[in-house]
């Protein structure tokens, strides 16, 4: 018997970094979009984040080189939403998230590709 698609390990890692990646640029989005605020309580928000890269990290505990690039991926993004969300007015702190989210983006594109062809083997 074959073990569902959703219990394989790559499958799951796949999806956990694709939610984590989301979840950053969200993160950026409410630092950008007021109406993205409004969408989930901070508390709640930041529940789902730290919850994210816990898992992200412990699924990546096999491989240093990766899980230190996400992790350094996270401490650059939250430490520049934290920098604007005490001076908004500064357009190189927006300049910088747009960059970080454009990033995100096609990391987000590229991973959900990938989960995709995972899914249909």
């Amino acid at each position: 018997m074959t073990e569902p698609a959703t219990n394989l390990p790559h499958i799951t890692t796949t999806e956990t970094l694709v939610r984590f990646y989301v979840l950053l640029a969200q993160y950026i989005d409410r630092c950008l979009d007021e109406s993205a605020q409004r969408s989930l309580p901070e508390g709640e928000f930041q529940k789902h984040l730290t919850e994210t890269r816990t898992q992200v990290t412990e699924l990546l505990s096999t491989n240093r080189v990766v899980k230190n690039k996400a992790e350094a991926e996270f401490q650059r993004i939250t430490t520049l939403c934290e920098q604007f969300l005490k001076s908004p007015a500064d357009p190189t702190l927006q300049d910088s998230l747009r960059q970080e989210h454009a990033i995100l983006r096609i990391k987000m594109l590229a991973l959900s590709d990938l989960l995709a062809v995972f899914r249909s083997v």
